[in-house]
């Protein structure tokens, strides 16, 4: 009976360390790959939105960045002087009148000139201009006053003057008809024709130079 009870009691405690033994293994098994799985879930979720949150921001960052720099590159472009240079004014791009502005008391009469840049672009002026006064005896060059003369940024749109001296004709005789009036810009060759908007006559002069005079470009002169 003895012998019968310590069999049975050893395969129990047989049965025992087999059962613990399995659940262990199972245990085990399950457990192992739960830890991998999270940290591959994790990983995965993490560089994922990572990448994705970090590139949108970074991608805006660079897309509000370049707009910035290409709006200022923009206005900074349209600077006309941002190399440095600016062409001369040519004759074809200027609008060139000429009025009366001789003033009451004034010695001598005078003509102001404008010179109005049209040419789509700023240009640089600067100096005398050739002024010839075609009359009935012929054709008479003004001398030039003596002033200095500055340089000018003309924009488009925007002008500048010069002033035309002249002697007024009180002798009472028919003087000397003016016909025209011809002007050359500074540094030009192409000479424009106006309607001479002064006196119609000039006094007759024995003199050897001309009574007619005119100033650099900038300085209208008399009543200008």
């Amino acid at each position: 009976m003895r012998v019968h009870q310590l069999t049975l009691a050893a395969l129990a405690v047989a049965a025992s360390l087999s059962l613990t033994a399995c659940n262990g293994d199972d245990v085990t098994g399950q457990s192992d790959p739960s830890p991998a799985s999270t940290a591959s879930s994790s990983a995965g979720g993490s560089s994922s939105g990572g990448s994705s949150s970090g590139g949108s921001d970074q991608g805006g960052a660079k897309n509000s960045a370049g707009k910035s720099s290409g709006g200022q590159g923009t206005a900074a472009g349209t600077g006309s002087n941002q190399n440095g240079k600016v062409g001369k004014c040519r004759t074809d791009e200027l609008e060139i009148t000429a009025k009366e502005s001789t003033i009451d008391g004034d010695p001598d009469g005078s003509v102001t000139v404008q010179l109005k840049n049209g040419g789509g672009r700023d240009c640089a002026i600067s100096g005398y201009p050739g002024v010839d006064l075609k009359t009935n005896a012929g054709s008479l060059s003004a001398k030039r006053t003596g002033e200095r003369a500055t340089s000018t940024i003309l924009k488009d749109g925007q002008s500048t003057f010069f002033g035309i001296n002249y002697p007024i004709n009180k002798s009472g005789g028919s003087g000397v008809r003016i016909t025209g009036l011809l002007v050359t810009p500074p540094d030009e060759t192409k000479t424009v024709t106006l309607a001479w908007p002064g006196g119609a006559t000039l006094p007759v002069t024995d003199g050897t130079g001309s009574p007619v005079k005119v100033g650099p470009v900038g300085n209208a002169g008399q009543g200008g």
